[in-house]
């Protein structure tokens, strides 16, 4: 049998896991570099009045695109500046209030080089991340991020890889420091990706999305097991609340209390819903996300939630089901 990890004498799995090897300890060469830079570079993003601009050539400008919409996300206005374009009027882009962070491993790549006068001449502070404390750009900048490696993951020490990584998670690391110095919530990070799950997620709430008015299934204490099973088929939520004379929820039952009562041979028909619904259930607020709700009932195992207000007046009620169409899911 041929060894699925082999071809032609090739290990593809030996390959792969050195490079992973050697991109970790990339990695954790970062650590100690978080120094007095680092900080200066932050210091300077936060005190920025206009936007970061990213800028990096090649496979650094792949992980400059990168690290600028990561900070865009995360709380700190930032776009990507390619540098061969800014040579040819994309240096109008910038401004005085911006901060230019240049990315090159190397420190001497001539597109970033060559507008570095350009950069300088107009003010905006210069942050660097380059492989050489050494180079021009390096020396050009008010701080120089350190992302140099002792290796590259590939074995030809051509194509930029433990470089690029550890590029990005300095980058990474930059967003993260920047977002908690600022603050920023998870609401603010909904408004940046107010599209696809993520942003329905984080910024729906139960009230966008919740039974109410007629919708919602409902029965006094009072009522027979039998009225309650026909709310609960007309309504369509697998269960239906229990509200005293003052409207106020004392109760909840659910197919599985169903199932529990059937099990005793109750008789439907005189069986009052007191007797068999479930007590003191869990309930949610109108203006709780979405999110939690479903967090809710995937840690209690449950398939549904009444909505009640700071009396406990029951305003709503809410199920997997309608989690699900809304997205939040």
């Amino acid at each position: 049998m041929t060894d699925s990890n082999s071809s032609g004498g090739q290990d593809y799995r030996t390959s792969a896991l050195r490079a992973i090897r050697i991109e970790r300890e990339a990695i954790e060469a970062l650590e100690g570099r978080i120094n007095g830079d680092f900080t200066r570079a932050c210091e300077v993003i936060m005190a920025c009045k206009g936007r970061v601009v990213v800028t990096g050539m090649g496979k650094s400008g792949h992980i400059g695109n990168k690290i600028a919409a990561t900070l865009a996300s995360t709380g700190t206005p930032s776009f990507f500046v390619h540098p061969g374009e800014a040579s040819h009027g994309d240096m109008g882009m910038i401004t005085p209030q911006d901060v230019v962070i240049a990315i090159s491993n190397s420190g001497s790549t001539s597109e970033v080089v060559t507008i570095l006068p350009l950069i300088k001449r107009m003010g905006a502070p210069l942050i660097s991340m380059t492989g050489n404390p050494n180079s021009v750009l390096a020396k050009e900048a008010i701080a120089n991020l350190d992302v140099s490696v002792a290796i590259e993951a590939c074995p030809l020490g051509l194509a930029p890889t433990s470089s690029t990584t550890a590029t990005l998670v300095m980058g990474d690391a930059l967003a993260v420091a920047l977002l908690e110095a600022r603050g920023f919530s998870a609401e603010d990070f909904a408004f940046s990706h107010p599209g696809g799950s993520l942003g329905r997620r984080l910024l729906l709430r139960v009230s966008d999305i919740m039974h109410s008015g007629d919708a919602i299934p409902k029965v006094f204490e009072d009522v027979s097991l039998s009225t309650a099973l026909l709310e609960i088929t007309r309504k369509g939520l697998g269960m239906t609340t229990v509200v005293n004379t003052k409207g106020e929820l004392t109760g909840i039952f659910t197919d599985g209390d169903l199932r529990r009562t059937l099990d005793k041979s109750v008789d439907v028909h005189t069986t009052t819903i007191r007797d068999v619904m479930t007590r003191h259930g869990k309930t949610i607020r109108a203006d709780h996300l979405a999110a939690e709700a479903l967090n809710m009932m995937e840690e209690l195992k449950i398939n549904a939630l009444p909505v009640t207000d700071e009396n406990g007046q029951l305003t709503g009620a809410i199920n997997m089901h309608d989690l699900l169409r809304a997205g939040v899911i």
